[in-house]
């Protein structure tokens, strides 16, 4: 049950971080932005849940690609 909901999330973030309008939309509204994407109104306390996932993945994501550049940069001299 639970990699389905992991497996969403991933899809959601992978389309978010693809389309900026979208990442536009996420940032202002993201329960706004999910809902479109899964195509189901859900309910707040639901939708709060994944909007806290999803910005976590996000977060990872950014750090990841941050410290990925800084390490590309020192072994590249």
């Amino acid at each position: 049950m639970f990699d389905g909901i992991f497996d969403a999330i991933e899809d959601i973030v992978e389309k978010i971080s693809k389309d900026k309008d979208l990442k536009e939309t996420f940032e202002k509204n993201p329960a706004k932005a999910i809902e479109s994407i899964i195509g189901i109104n859900l309910p707040d306390d639901k939708v709060n849940d994944v909007v806290d996932a999803i910005k976590a993945k996000l977060s990872l994501e950014v750090v990841g690609d941050a410290v990925g550049d800084i390490l590309g940069g020192l072994f590249k001299k």
